[in-house]
């Protein structure tokens, strides 16, 4: 029987995230029937992962170290066979700004964006931003929502600048516009069984307080999830195919999640791409692949396989 090590843990600030979702992979692959076996860690190298004896690893780790190209290098050095991307398109999808310009070499619609000049940061009140309020800062390259602040106007750029300023260690950040009243939506994609990648039905998010942020996702029970929403055939077809564009471009392969906001126009935007999704109990590619007939036990068992399969072509040569 195939054995499995499925990792969570990390040192980034998603690190309770990643545990919490690596105990779902882990409840799920036993209900599989699977050989698998749990592992927190915090930033094994390559000489740790060689040491582990086992057939597959399942790294649910999030942040910059876990989903962000540094361990996957260091499983591909160490030759694992692991579920997930390769270190270089995982690279790509966990920049923020990298996978919107790829996304608009593709002529995928996605919002314009800056960097947040950290001389922001010193001066609040001589900043100057090439986008004015309403406006959202996010990390260029970290996931959960940390580090998100919503501006709606001035007063709330200033108090979010002298928040950053306040912070030891602030993440690169970028500003992009505000959706005013938006719906968003995701696309979960998932190995199709031959190798190549297939979408999983749209999932709508409705957040009570509005802003999908850490604590609507983890922490509280009021956001609203609709699986396969009432949408235009047109507009769930194209979010599909964007979907599959834009992770078959920069290589993603096994599984990953893609987010847009849908604006009062009815008007869709790419706003990121995760390769790494979460796997908790309010995680959204469970949900999809769950529609699909997926749960999680087999969902988990359907991309162990998928990278063993990846595996098999080079063992034989």
């Amino acid at each position: 029987m195939t054995s499995v090590l499925i990792l969570g843990g990390g040192l980034d600030a998603e690190r309770q995230v990643s545990i919490d979702s690596a105990n779902g992979v882990h409840e799920g692959c036993l209900e599989a029937g699977l050989d698998a076996k749990l592992l927190i860690v915090d930033e094994p190298s390559v000489e740790d992962i060689r040491s582990w004896n086992t057939d597959i690893i399942f790294p649910v780790l999030h942040g910059k170290f876990g989903e962000g190209g540094q361990l996957q290098q260091r499983l591909e050095r160490a030759g694992a066979q692991f579920v997930g991307c390769t270190a270089t398109p995982a690279r790509i999808a966990m920049d923020k700004l990298a996978s919107k310009l790829w996304a608009a070499k593709l002529g995928i619609p996605t919002l314009h964006a800056a960097i947040l000049d950290p001389a922001s940061f010193r001066n609040p009140q001589e900043a100057v931003t090439p986008i004015k309020p309403p406006l959202v800062i996010k990390p260029v390259a970290d996931g959960s929502s940390y580090g998100l602040y919503i501006c709606p106007d001035h007063d709330a750029w200033m108090h979010a600048l002298q928040d950053l300023s306040d912070s030891p260690n602030p993440a690169t950040s970028m500003i992009e516009p505000m959706i005013i009243n938006g719906t968003e939506l995701t696309v979960g994609v998932i190995d199709d069984g031959n190798g190549s990648l297939k979408p999983l039905p749209i999932v709508q998010i409705a957040p009570a307080s509005g802003t999908y942020d850490y604590q609507a996702k983890y922490e509280r029970n009021d956001t609203v999830y609709t699986v396969s929403p009432d949408l235009a055939d047109d507009l769930v077809s194209k979010l599909q195919n964007w979907s599959l564009q834009i992770c078959n471009a920069i290589g993603v392969r096994h599984l990953a999640r893609v987010d847009f906001m849908l604006d009062e126009h009815h008007q869709p935007w790419f706003l990121e791409l995760n390769t790494m999704p979460g796997f908790t109990r309010t995680s959204l590619l469970p949900k999809a692949a769950n529609a699909e007939g997926l749960p999680m036990p087999q969902l988990c068992k359907h991309l162990i396989d998928a990278a063993r399969r990846q595996h098999e072509p080079a063992a034989r040569s």
